[in-house]
């Protein structure tokens, strides 16, 4: 027989030491479980005696452990089981994640100074359209109690919102954005810096809304209303301003309007603005970015380029050397002309341009067959024409072909000498500045210019990562505030990727991607670091790398749960999920708690 002591526990009882031991006793060779004692021994006139209190053997092994808990003193874990109830779990993490870093930037007390149901509204639908971008209806549906679909409503205290509080709270932004914008401008934008500024156009549901028109989509939705929106940046591509015109605006027109926004709301006297070649024209130029005594940057058209080289103010032979050189024009009196060559444009314009031959040529030999068949054969030269023209322009490149049309026959060639000149100027851009020598040199210039690309990453962004569409509302305020909203749900996320970046796909390292590229003009390089993290798919930490939107799914299993105890007399309480390591890490490098909102 062997005895196992599991508690032993001393009790003073005057004169008598008396000492409670429960012990297993296991009898060898034996098929039946060993018997659970509790047993009491205790000393009396100098002697120990012993005897059986209880015997346990019929009992579960849980409440045998939950007796062994009591008698140590510690509570009994058996009664943990069933003693509460998870009533509900509502993810969370990601909500603290962009709460959190939105009000680390100071955004709530810039949309008003002043704490407001309306203010917690527009918070909340900034918040919801980063983690669920979805319409008002649905972002209210998902704050309500009854079905949410996250912490945001319960966190902000706005549970007991509808679709209609939302609307109105998008009506109290729109009388807020001058001046929220005026501060952002004052936070990122300074005397004499770059200014960033390009145009697009988002497709519109419905056909109410004065702002729409149908237009050439520049978002590739067809057939549909369109708007018309303009983005102000600052150099590394945060979102400053933004403003909705009519669809049927053209992107040189909304110029003016953003040199009197720089002057006037912003009061800058020295910017340069950067804008791309169809919107800052000649016209616009000289009627209101130089009346504003604005500096600029854009690019000359092709046509232009062409009058360079046949001019001979751009000779070609200069590139067999060099990568950028100034030149000179007498039609840019007083302007810097900056002429580059980036022979991975070169490469790509090349190939383009002989896929889209190739696909032209497919049609126009089904064009060729037509004519052939017995029966029903394509004749008549009109006829023919129209489904040649039709053809040749579809991609643009019918000036590369010679055709020849009769009444029952239809051929066709390359003009090889159209590809070859066309082909001469491949990877050939002429950048045009009002920026002189003493304010920047020509690498900047170029760099000034390839900045443009993080204002069309925020419009792809917009369009798709941000869900701009579709746009439901009918009044001209609505779609404005509409449009706004999501300049402020960017203006996170664009922290937010910053913030992150060490465990993201992103480039964190800038200085050393930089530093691999052989010239300005050559396409942007990752750093070694980023190289490793897209090979490996792991941090120096050894933790995963995340794409934004995974790591926000990933931080929403983080949950905010509803505990009720089975005692009707106990209160209810809330506990949050732990982070694990990866999103711990998360949190810490945006700098907020998973616990947010949480008291």
């Amino acid at each position: 027989m062997t005895v196992d002591i599991s508690v032993f526990c001393c009790k003073n009882a005057g004169i008598c030491d008396i000492f409670v031991v429960m012990y297993v006793v296991r009898v060898p060779n034996r098929a039946s479980p060993p018997a659970v004692l509790l047993r009491e021994s205790y000393r009396e006139a100098g002697k120990v005696k012993n005897r059986t209190l209880a015997n346990l053997s019929a009992w579960p092994q849980a409440k045998v452990d939950a007796l062994s808990r009591v008698l140590k003193g510690q509570q009994p874990s058996a009664a943990l089981e069933g003693a509460f109830e998870i009533t509900r779990s509502l993810p969370h993490g990601h909500v603290a994640a962009v709460l959190g870093t939105l009000r680390d930037l100071g955004l709530e007390e810039l949309i008003d100074p002043a704490p407001s149901r309306q203010r917690d509204l527009v918070t909340a639908m900034a918040v919801a359209q980063v983690t669920e971008p979805d319409s008002k209806l649905a972002i209210a549906r998902g704050l309500r109690a009854q079905t949410a679909t996250s912490s945001l409503g319960e966190v902000l205290q706005v549970a007991g919102c509808d679709e209609d509080d939302l609307y109105a709270a998008m009506d109290w932004l729109a009388a807020r954005q001058d001046r929220i914008e005026d501060a952002l401008a004052a936070r990122h934008l300074a005397g004499g810096t770059l200014v960033l500024y390009d145009v697009s156009s988002a497709a519109f549901e419905g056909r109410t809304c004065p702002l729409g028109a149908i237009v050439h989509p520049k978002d590739g939705v067809h057939g549909r209303l369109q708007i018309v929106y303009g983005l102000l940046t600052s150099p590394d591509g945060i979102p400053v301003a933004i403003e909705v015109f009519k669809g049927n605006t053209g992107d040189p027109v909304t110029v003016a309007d953003q040199v009197a926004k720089l002057k006037d709301r912003f009061g800058l006297t020295t910017v340069v603005l950067v804008g791309d070649r169809g919107m800052l024209t000649a016209a616009r130029l000289r009627e209101d970015v130089g009346p504003a005594q604005l500096d600029w940057i854009t690019a000359l058209r092709a046509p232009q380029v062409r009058k360079l080289v046949r001019d001979r103010a751009l000779q070609l032979s200069l590139f067999d050397q060099l990568d950028l050189a100034e030149i000179t024009h007498p039609d840019y009196p007083g302007e810097r002309l900056v002429a580059c060559k980036n022979p991975y444009l070169e490469a790509e314009r090349a190939r383009k341009r002989e896929a889209l031959l190739a696909a032209t040529e497919a049609d126009l030999a089904k064009i060729a067959a037509a004519g052939a068949p017995a029966r029903r054969p394509l004749r008549g030269r009109d006829k023919i024409a129209v489904r040649a023209a039709r053809a040749l322009s579809r991609r643009k490149v019918g000036k590369h072909f010679r055709t020849d049309i009769g009444e029952d026959h239809f051929s066709y060639a390359r003009d090889q000498d159209s590809i070859t000149a066309e082909a001469a100027l491949d990877g050939i851009y002429v950048l045009r500045t009002s920026v002189q020598a003493d304010g920047l040199d020509s690498s900047e210039i170029v760099s000034s210019y390839k900045a443009l690309a993080h204002v069309e990453r925020a419009f792809r962004g917009f369009s798709t990562d941000l869900d701009i569409r579709p746009i439901r509302h009918r009044t001209e305020t609505r779609v404005r505030a509409h449009v706004f909203l999501r300049m402020i749900s960017y203006y996170i996320t664009w922290h937010m990727h910053a913030r992150l970046a060490p465990m993201l796909f992103t480039d964190d390292d800038k200085p050393a991607a930089q530093a691999a590229r052989t010239s300005p003009v050559a396409p942007a390089t990752r750093s070694p670091k980023a190289r490793a993290r897209a090979a490996t798919k792991r941090t120096p930490d050894d933790l995963p790398v995340h794409s934004f939107h995974t790591l926000l799914r990933d931080l929403a299993t983080i949950c905010l749960n509803h505990i009720q105890p089975a005692d009707a007399g106990q209160p209810g309480f809330r506990l949050v999920t732990s982070p694990t390591p990866s999103q711990r890490q998360a949190l810490d490098l945006l700098g907020v708690s998973h616990r947010l909102g949480i008291t």
